[in-house]
């Protein structure tokens, strides 16, 4: 696995429960601002849900969208809502 990938895989394993991130604020977590992109590329080379350890489903466009199409939109909603997160339409609430 390559050290990008690492380091946001592990930036994305320190969002609290019932919290979220956007890919944006994640890139600069892992120490590459500027890199929203690569970070949706990275969660997907590490396998979508990387084996079940990594929360990726915390991870959301910037304004709060859900990025994910399809069913997996419909998955990454459902587990963000039984963690408490508040959405406003479509939206997550972002505090």
């Amino acid at each position: 696995m390559q050290d990008y990938t690492k380091k946001v895989l592990a930036a994305v394993r320190r969002i609290p429960r019932g919290k979220v991130a956007t890919y944006g604020e994640i890139a600069e977590a892992a120490g590459y601002p500027g890199a929203a992109r690569a970070v949706a590329t990275a969660l997907r080379a590490a396998g979508g849900a990387a084996g079940g350890n990594v929360p990726w489903w915390r991870v959301i466009g910037s304004g709060g969208k859900i990025c994910l199409r399809g069913g997996a939109a419909f998955d990454q909603r459902m587990r963000l809502e039984q963690e408490g997160v508040k959405f406003r339409g479509a939206k997550v609430a972002m505090r």
